[in-house]
């Protein structure tokens, strides 16, 4: 389905975050003349999230490093931005948006990058004084402020964000506890055999894990946080609880427009919805992946970044189809995991490299087709897998098994 080519119009984009941020920058790049309006719930320009639960929540970053663009970026590219407006919703028929403070945007063109937001739990003392969630530079901004030395931090959820928390809270002295109600670590993404190298990182370093647990309550004293109690009744002294255990999309106002939504807001290669003058980037969209044969939904810089790109060219119309392989981060302690593709349905796992000195990959495969790979501190063999995962590669099992030959040799 093609877009019909506007010389000139409006191109509303309502969130404001790396995916929106993209979007702005390649409307321009690819010769959209016409207005660019951003609304953003946040008082904030578009900025970068991986850096709120590692070096800025360490306080080695400030704000203004964060951003993706500088302000006079937007103000040079005519960019009107909307901030602290938060859009509630999408009349199809009249082409607008309507903002909580009654303002109504009409828009030829429609780009929804609402993202994501924290998975919520309901149980008792949920609203205590100390416990977090981490997803905005204000939640972040909030959480620095309260971890030091005396802090007693107990974060929920051993995903990425709960692992980079807990590395940079025993960087700055705080004693760390994480409880996981899976068997493992990263279970969600890597293997059994990753999830023990994370594990005994973490270990080394003073993290106490509590593995197959749960969080049943939290104790407080005067509405402020004093503990966690266990699903086994224990309670674990804390000051600070981080609750990190996954997002859900933000489609509220998709669902509100009788768009498609179903694990995120349906678009097709290019990033365009049922509605073709309306189109969805980043977390809150699920696309589909010629490579893995199936729709999904990314949690990814990268995929916020790419699909930013593809929207803004379709509106432009010069159709560049996404279907690229899935890559994300990750840094703890003096560990950068990096990995692509997904490990899901694998049954081979080779390991290139030497885990006890942190350098090392492990290579999914199904069959021998390589289909992911986990990198630690291993870029030179990261970095040629993102196109050997795309090209569906096969492994050449003597290159792969001599330790001279470089990665990318080693499948063909």
């Amino acid at each position: 389905m093609s877009a019909t080519i506007l010389s000139s119009g409006c191109v509303v984009i309502v969130g404001a975050g790396h995916a929106a941020g993209q979007a702005c920058a390649s409307l321009r790049q690819e010769g959209w003349q016409g207005r660019i309006v951003l609304i953003g719930d946040e008082p904030y320009l578009p900025y970068q999230r991986p850096p709120l639960s590692k070096k800025f929540l360490q306080g080695e970053f400030e704000e203004s490093r964060l951003f993706v663009k500088p302000e006079a970026f937007y103000q040079q590219q005519n960019i009107e931005c909307h901030l602290g407006a938060r859009a509630v919703r999408i009349d199809r028929d009249k082409r607008q948006v309507a903002t909580e403070a009654g303002d109504f945007i009409d828009f030829d063109r429609l780009i929804i990058a609402t993202g994501a937001a924290p998975r919520k739990i309901s149980i008792p003392g949920i609203e205590a004084d100390g416990v977090c969630e981490l997803r905005t530079m204000r939640d972040a901004l909030d959480l620095r402020a309260r971890l030091s030395e005396k802090s007693k931090l107990v974060i929920i959820g051993a995903g990425y964000i709960g692992l980079e928390v807990a590395a940079t809270a025993r960087a700055l002295g705080t004693s760390v506890t994480i409880v996981e109600s899976a068997d493992r670590v990263l279970s969600r993404v890597t293997g059994p055999e990753m999830s023990r190298f994370f594990q005994n990182l973490h270990h080394e370093q003073g993290v106490d894990i509590r593995l197959g647990e749960t969080i049943a309550g939290f104790e407080t004293q005067d509405g402020i946080l004093t503990g966690c109690r266990l699903s086994t009744g224990e309670i674990l002294p804390a000051s600070i609880a981080v609750i990190g255990i996954g997002v859900t999309p933000n489609v509220n106002i998709a669902e509100q427009a009788a768009l498609p939504v179903e694990n995120g807001i349906v678009v097709d290669e290019y990033a365009r919805t049922i509605d073709p003058q309306i189109y969805a980037i980043g977390d809150c969209s699920n696309h589909p992946s010629e490579l893995l044969g199936r729709r999904l939904r990314l949690e990814s810089v990268p995929n916020a970044l790419e699909q930013g790109k593809t929207a803004a060219a379709a509106i432009c119309g010069k159709d560049k189809p996404y279907d690229q392989a899935p890559w994300f981060w990750s840094d703890q302690y003096d560990v950068k995991l990096q990995t692509a593709g997904l490990c899901e349905g694998y049954d081979q796992l080779l390991f290139r490299g030497d885990p006890a000195a942190r350098k090392f990959s492990a290579s999914y495969l199904k069959g021998d087709v390589l289909i992911a790979i986990d990198a630690v501190n291993s870029p030179a063999d990261f970095l040629p897998a993102k196109k050997l995962i795309a090209d569906r590669a096969q492994i050449n099992r003597a290159k792969f098994d001599d330790p001279e030959i470089p990665y990318k040799d080693c499948f063909e």
